[in-house]
């Protein structure tokens, strides 16, 4: 149900598979047509890819009747005979699951990297079979029917979001909970000590805790981490711990921690033009990243573009973090721009476009128009740092910023 990349993978395994060598195996995707969901009692086995939701009308009538539902990253565990490490929270995911894998890596360990990092899961395992150590990103739609949990669970910050695809926000941290709630006494999870959900989900599991607050760690500072943000020492801190626990060294930890650049699309510096540096920042989904990216630059004097498709959002976190870190304007764009602007018209002046081509141009030009000290040039940085969805304009968060960067490689000096 879903072909995407994921269903794709399952497709590709199920014909492989001796279990189902004498299945009849159909394809359900959206693209076939509003009725794709209709008739699914006729099925003995669905195989939901994430991005179909977990709580649609007919996939609940379905369960109602005794159909039996599995996923990628079911399969996944009922087939991997190693170890997993499993990294979940609201953001943050990406950053930290990279780290932990980079670290073991250059330590000599034998060890793989899948999940929502953009690498399926059943699909690396085929290729990864004997390796004896995985490194799985889990969002709250591949956790939310899951009843496996992993032997190492790592829970982020973890906030509001999807409440377009969740029925409430009960329901995505119950998703969430899942990489804890079923792991065994011998088995270890991490949290952090002071997000209050980390805290609650990770008391659902009876594994050995351990609190992780980046106050008290001393190994590294902030200011040698190439990646910005507060936020992102916080998962690199994570990752060290993590990687600690399985035994690795101190010294080859800061080795690698100290010269990782960041993924795509997460606070990823692009271009310098004249006094302005531009930073894509796409993968904010919701208004708690564009804070972690105003947060990032503290005091630095900058630009926002903002904007996108809603997500049933409240933007008053985002007028705080205008008014404590110095913004010279917010350019919006999108579906939600109107929404953006009242909430936060009283904390930073507002220009509003049609699109993100205007949207570039217009810091561009605001950052040239802004008043300068004479005997200084002024260091501006313009933080594309959308604080919702894509869907509105673009094909997803990574199209997005692909884009964006197009569109700064473009402008003259």
């Amino acid at each position: 149900m879903g072909l995407g990349r994921e269903g794709k993978s399952v497709l590709e395994y199920l014909k492989k598979s001796t279990q189902f060598q004498k299945a009849k195996i159909e394809v359900l995707d959206k693209k076939n047509g509003r009725d794709y969901l209709k008739g699914l009692a006729r099925f003995d086995l669905i195989f939901r890819s994430p991005g179909v939701p977990y709580n649609l009308p007919e996939l609940k009538k379905a369960r109602e009747d005794g159909v039996a539902f599995s996923s990628v990253t079911r399969l996944f565990f009922e087939n991997y005979k190693g170890k997993t490490i499993g990294v979940t929270g609201t953001k943050g995911k990406g950053t930290t699951s990279t780290l932990i894998y980079k670290i073991l890596k250059a330590a000599g360990k034998k060890v793989f990297l899948a999940g929502n990092i953009g690498k399926s899961a059943i699909e690396a395992l085929a290729k990864n079979k004997n390796t004896p150590l995985a490194v799985l990103e889990l969002s709250s739609f591949q956790l939310h029917d899951l009843d496996i949990s992993p032997e190492v669970a790592v829970i982020l910050d973890i906030f509001p979001d999807h409440q377009d695809a969740h029925a409430d926000l009960r329901e995505y941290y119950e998703a969430k909970a899942n990489i804890a709630k079923f792991q065994k006494k011998s088995d270890r999870i991490y949290y952090f000590a002071d997000n209050t959900m980390s805290r609650k989900l990770a008391v659902k599991s009876p594994a050995q805790k351990t609190a992780v607050d980046y106050k008290k760690f001393n190994e590294f500072k902030r200011t040698d981490l190439v990646i910005k943000g507060i936020h992102n020492f916080r998962n690199a801190v994570m990752a060290a711990t993590v990687a600690k626990s399985f035994g690795v060294d101190w010294p080859t930890i800061k080795r690698v921690v100290k010269v990782y650049r960041g993924l795509e699309h997460r606070l990823e510096f692009v271009r310098k033009v004249k006094n302005v540096n531009f930073y894509d920042d796409s993968a904010s989904t919701n208004p708690m990243t564009t804070v972690a990216a105003l947060q990032a630059f503290g005091k630095e004097k900058k630009i926002l573009i903002a904007g996108g498709m809603d997500k049933v959002w409240d933007y008053s976190p985002i007028v705080t973090a205008l008014k404590k870190y110095k913004t010279e304007m917010v350019i919006l764009f999108g579906e939600n721009k109107n929404k953006i602007r009242i909430a936060i018209k009283n904390s930073a002046k507002v220009k509003l476009v049609k699109n993100l081509e205007e949207a570039v141009k217009a810091a561009h030009k605001a950052c040239q128009e802004i008043p300068n000290n004479k005997s200084q040039i002024t260091k501006y940085s313009v933080i594309f740092s959308p604080g919702a969805a894509s869907f509105d304009m673009f094909q997803d968060y990574a199209d997005r910023g692909r884009k964006f960067e197009t569109l700064v490689r473009k402008l003259t000096k």
